[in-house]
């Protein structure tokens, strides 16, 4: 009787994998853009000592990155857009996306977080569960990281110059992993981890990208580090259908 339970589960999952499968995959783009009245200036970090402008803050700086937007085009830089299922499934939605076999493994190499001129550049990524951040020291001054969130407890690492750490291990999260410098609090970053492949954030043009998306009805999520929750889809998220074979396009707007 237990065989039969095991063949009848394998079964049953591989038809709903075959059914995703023969469902297709489509593409994602979209952008996200200021549309408000005053396009706010990137914060320069206040209470910054005069030896740490003079030895790794860049002219004009440090920046805070709450706020990177492109004058030319209205582009919001620095965004986290992501794909999940419906908010009520049916019997007939899956509760996980379907991923595709061409991304179904976990990128090996480590996604960089450095910390060149009293910044963490990037100032938001996004990984898969399993993949690694490598936390760099770039500048000429000590710094440390100090990462947690509500499901990852985290770490703090003393990163004197030259210095490297590996941060593995992280769980998916409702929102992303705050990282800071103790050293120099004004240092900010933010990290997006994710149990499927389908995520983005925003270029400097506020340009996005998502490959090989499952096909059918889901919510697109987009999180900003000064307003959380882009509106007026929220965290609910943007309904949207991918099509198998085409690309959705997809506006967000924030003011």
């Amino acid at each position: 009787m237990r065989i039969f339970r095991i063949v009848l589960a394998c079964a049953v999952a591989l038809g709903l994998a075959q059914a995703a499968t023969a469902a297709g995959w489509g593409n994602i783009k979209g952008t996200v853009t200021y549309v408000g009245a005053n396009i706010p200036a990137n914060p320069v970090a206040a209470n910054v000592p005069p030896q740490e402008k003079a030895v790794c803050c860049a002219k004009g700086g440090p920046h805070t990155d709450e706020w990177v937007v492109n004058p030319a085009n209205r582009g919001v830089r620095y965004v986290l857009v992501w794909l999940a299922p419906t908010a009520k499934n049916t019997s007939n939605e899956p509760r996980q996306l379907p991923i595709n076999p061409a991304l179904r493994a976990v990128p090996n190499k480590p996604v960089l977080l450095d910390q060149p001129l009293c910044r963490y550049i990037p100032h938001v990524l996004a990984i898969r569960q399993g993949q690694a951040v490598l936390a760099k020291n770039s500048a000429k001054i000590a710094h440390n990281v100090k990462w947690a969130g509500i499901k990852n407890p985290g770490n703090n690492v003393l990163l004197p110059s030259g210095a490297s750490h590996l941060i593995k291990g992280l769980k998916p999260e409702r929102t992303p992993v705050a990282v800071e410098c103790n050293i120099h609090p004004w240092m900010k970053a933010w990290i997006g981890v994710f149990n499927h492949p389908y995520f983005a954030v925003t270029d400097e043009n506020g340009n996005f990208e998502i490959k090989d998306a499952p096909a059918g009805n889901w919510r697109l999520i987009a999180w900003q580090d000064s307003t959380g929750w882009v509106a007026p889809a929220g965290k609910a998220g943007l309904p949207i259908t991918v099509k198998p074979g085409e690309t959705t396009a997809v506006t967000f707007k924030i003011k």
